[in-house]
């Protein structure tokens, strides 16, 4: 069991550091091989035909009629805006902002979890969102108007909030979905969906890709986002999910953050500056009170 325990906590881990890294090696690609959307027709369309591969070796399911409104829904915010604002953010901002915004999903499923099912904010949490969005806030008012290649990074880093909110609706739409249904039945149809959804708005950039003279540099950076970023993750959280809480797995969150610094620190793709020290410093300690679970008396008898 011991060694369950640790091989769990490896994959969730490795999925973090996927995570982590794919801030920088997106970027790379963007815009000089291929454009934000384009690169989302590539991702969900890579992701649905990898997921309905390893559908033959996962249980046959059908989905309920009742259920497939909702599987749109989640197709819509967690596989179109989501990655659409993402990417387009990403293209447009840093490694570095992008990876402290994300941080934020916690605090944004917290809020629309208030505003949809009636969660109870105490005031813990409502000072933690508070601090967090003050973090993300710093970052939109004060970084700089433009960087390279016509980059706007206010607006980018303004895009990444949509992306947090549109991944935390997401969460709380499949939540239901995944007592249901197997894991691999939920992103086949999520991911084959999501295609179809994004191809008005992506297909005009993925055509525009001149494919048959990409680089090499460029064909492993396109192929890492596809396997490593949007197939490989989830089978590893997936892995980690069945010795590990969903707790000690989200905990993985914070790690995100700083191997995305690192990384694109080393490689030279951003730079730590005083303002992005302060807004990393705001959302973390805005995330961490977010998550902070009040112990009940019995567990804190028995602990």
């Amino acid at each position: 069991m011991a060694n369950n325990r640790i091989l769990a906590l490896l994959a969730a881990f490795g999925a973090s550091a996927i995570y982590g890294i794919n801030h920088t090696i997106a970027k790379g690609v963007m815009p000089l091989y291929i454009e934000p959307f384009g690169f989302i027709l590539l991702r969900v369309s890579g992701a649905a035909i990898l997921f309905w591969l390893l559908s033959f070796f996962a249980p046959k399911e059908k989905i309920a009629n009742s259920d497939w409104p909702r599987i749109v829904g989640c197709a819509i915010f967690g596989m179109v805006i989501n990655m659409l604002f993402f990417f387009k953010g990403l293209s447009m901002s840093t490694p570095i902002n992008s990876s402290v915004i994300i941080t934020l999903s916690p605090v944004m499923v917290l809020i629309l979890a208030a505003i949809l099912i009636g969660e109870r904010i105490t005031l813990l949490k409502s000072l933690g969102i508070i601090i967090g969005l003050a973090g993300a806030l710093v970052l939109i008012l004060f970084s700089k108007e433009t960087g390279g290649n016509g980059e706007n990074i206010p607006l980018g880093n303004m895009l990444f909030i949509v992306n947090a909110f549109s991944y935390g609706l997401y969460l709380i739409l499949v939540k239901p979905l995944t007592q249901k249904y197997h894991s691999i039945t939920l992103m086949k149809w999520l991911f084959l969906i999501a295609i179809f959804i994004n191809l008005p708005v992506t297909y005009s950039e993925f055509v525009a890709v001149d494919w048959a003279n990409l680089p090499f540099d460029a064909i492993w950076k396109l192929s890492y986002v596809v396997l490593g970023t949007t197939f490989m993750t989830y089978l590893l959280n997936i892995y980690a999910l069945k010795q590990l809480s969903a707790a000690t797995i989200s905990a993985f969150i914070y790690l995100q953050p700083l191997i995305a610094i690192s990384f694109a620190i080393a490689v030279g793709a951003d730079e730590l500056n005083m303002t992005k020290a302060i807004a990393a410093l705001l959302v973390f300690v805005g995330v961490y009170m977010v998550s902070i679970k009040k112990k009940s008396k019995k567990a804190a008898v028995t602990d």
